[in-house]
Formats: C-alpha cells, structure tokens, sequence
C-alpha cells in the first residue's frame, strides 16, 4: 500500500507535524489525525465548534446491554421523579444496595487491581466531575454515596417500605434503549475486575458489557453535535473527519469509518450524494450512533457522548426475534442470545448488499 500511494502521479505526501487547518481553498478534506491529534490542529478545530467540542481525557463508564439487567430487582425512576429535558421522569434505572452490600463494594473498589497511566498520561488533568470512581472511594467511605451512589429520591416499588443505603443508577445510552451506561463510574479497574466488582451490584449479577469502563488521553469530538450524517464539520462542511476521532473505536471499526469517509468525499467530488449504508449493518449502526444515535445527558452542561466499539446493542431490534430451531425444538438458554445475534448478522448481511448494488456504483465510479 505505501508503493502504490508514494507511486501514484496524484498523490503527493508530505510528512510532519499538522499545526493547524489545511489552507482555505482546500474544498474536500478529510481529518483523520487520531486520538492523539497534534494540540495546534486541535485547538484549530476547537477554534470553530466551542470549548468543550474537543475531549482530552477520555473518561469512559461502562455500558451495559439493557436485556441482561435484573429488572426484578431494578426499577425505572429519576431522582424525586424530576423530567430532565427529553425525559418523562423515569430515567434511570435503579439498582438498590443495603450497607453490607455497600460496604463490600467500596472495598472492592479500593482493593481492585488498576491499570497505570502510560507516561503521556500523567500530567494530562482529569475533567472536573469525571473522577475514577475508586479514586472517589478512597476519599472516604460515604464518598460515593453523597456522590454518583446518592439513594435520596427514590423509592424501591418492589420492597417500598425498605429505604436502600445506595442506589446505583445506569442511564439510556442510545435511542434504541438497549444500551444503559452506569452513571460516575468511569474508572482505571482492569478489565476482569470491573466485571466481577460491578456484577456484585444487585441487578447486575449476569450483567453483558458492551463496553467496559476506563479513563485514558484521547482526543475526539463531540460528534453528534458537530458532525452531520456525512461526517462533514456543520460549522465547516469542507472539512469531514474520519477514524477513531469521530467517536468510534477499535482497529476495525476506525478503518471502517476512514473508507465511508472516503467513499463520502468521492461522491462529493463528483457532485454526488451517497445514501449512508443501513442502520441494520455494522457501519451503518456505528455511523448511526457517532453522528445522532446517542443520548445527551440529561443533567445540564455535561458530556455524556463516548466513544464505542461496534457492539449488537447498536443494532435495531428484530420484527421478529427466533424462539425455535430449524427443527422445531425451542430455544433455550444461550441458543436464544445466539440464534438473535445470527439473525441480525443475516439482516445486517442482505441489507449490506442491496445497499451496495443500489448505491455504491457511486463511488465506484468516482
């Protein structure tokens, strides 16, 4: 690939450092600089969006599948069934702890093995109110639950007349609601460690992560505000971005995300539109989620877009979810989670091809 591009009598390579925007009469840029994006370039592109279009400190709670979730013992419920904008008072799921339970849990917190900060790390600050929660745990013992694990305003409707100790509340992570983030806790646990100390929360014991949790220096936009359905800057439709800066995640899906980009900008060049792929397929559900798929918080003047691996929880739900085998015998168990992932890998894959013999001559052409 580096032959055929240092060979090709087209394309010119320029090797450096990117310290600000590409010149004015540039009409058809892609930005594809990575979650380490050069500070110039970055504050470039802040220049045109706002201070907080930009994130350096990537802190990430964790997000779990909707479906996997105890609703026996969780409940829907806003704090003092308070509506936040878009909300109906509801909006949070809530998982209740007795002080036992509590007690354990900030242990755990304390006692769980961490990842370290890499050295470019360690002296980028963290966002006001985005602290790890172990940090918050180890500030005291009732920390967390004058914090993110407050149990004030909420009624358990399944045992009423007991009032919990905490209560950790997961909200709506895209507008499919099959994705729930739990709230405040982004956190630098290890990976085994966050499963095994977040399904000790009731609820949560046969919790499904779609994403775990984690904090790491990482520069992306705030897509779903800046970015339209094409990728292209609103405040500068010259300019569209591609890669794990725009929200994604992951080798794959990053590289994905550069073709579709580039797939965008030939149509343009040729005074083209091209339909973005199905929402049912795996780029179309990730394009889905990065330019309008997610919910912004509802608690006035903070972050809540992160950035996300593909996962199913992105994918619409099925017409018709299978409840039998081919030979008539019903599903049982995991052959339910199993049979519903391989129907919408089949959607995903026939939607995909009638979208490319439909409109991929497009960029074919181009």
């Amino acid at each position: 690939m580096t032959k055929a591009l240092n060979e090709h009598p087209l394309i010119e390579i320029a090797r450096g450092e990117i310290a600000g925007l590409p010149p004015a009469d540039w009409s058809n840029v892609i930005v594809a600089t990575g979650p380490l994006t050069s500070a110039p370039l970055a504050d470039a592109i802040r220049a045109l969006t706002d201070e907080s279009a930009l994130a350096f400190f990537d802190a990430i709670a964790p997000i779990v599948h909707r479906e996997s979730i105890d609703m026996s013992v969780a409940w829907f419920q806003s704090r003092y069934d308070k509506v936040g904008p878009g909300g109906n008072g509801a909006d949070y799921i809530n998982c209740p702890m007795t002080k036992e339970q509590y007690d354990g849990f900030v242990a755990a917190l304390i006692a769980g093995e961490k990842t370290e900060f890499k050295e470019w790390e360690t002296n980028t600050p963290y966002f006001d109110g985005c602290l790890p929660i172990e940090v918050m745990a180890e500030r005291g013992p009732e920390t967390l639950r004058h914090g993110p694990m407050k149990p004030v305003g909420l009624t358990n409707p399944h045992d009423p007349a007991t009032k919990a100790y905490a209560i950790v509340q997961l909200r709506q992570d895209n507008k499919l609601g099959t994705l729930y983030n739990i709230v405040g806790f982004q956190t630098k646990l290890k990976y085994g460690e966050q499963q095994r100390i977040f399904r000790s929360i009731p609820g949560l014991e046969k919790a499904e992560f779609a994403r775990l949790g984690g904090l790491h220096r990482n520069t992306f936009l705030n897509s779903p505000k800046l970015l339209d359905g094409q990728l292209r800057l609103r405040a500068q439709p010259r300019l569209r971005f591609a890669g794990q800066m725009t929200g994604c995640e992951g080798y794959v899906e990053s590289a994905s995300v550069g073709l579709i980009a580039g797939v965008y900008a030939a149509a343009d060049a040729r005074g083209q539109t091209l339909e973005s792929p199905p929402g049912t397929t795996a780029l179309g559900s990730l394009l889905g989620h990065i330019t309008g798929g997610h919910i912004e918080t509802i608690e006035p003047g903070t972050r809540s877009f992160q950035p996300m691996n593909i996962n199913f929880g992105l994918f619409p739900p099925l017409a018709t979810v299978p409840t039998k085998k081919p030979d008539g015998t019903r599903l049982r168990g995991n052959e339910k989670t199993v049979a519903k992932k391989q129907a919408m890998s089949a959607r995903a894959l026939a939607d995909l091809d009638r979208w490319i013999a439909d409109h991929l001559h497009i960029a074919a052409a181009a």
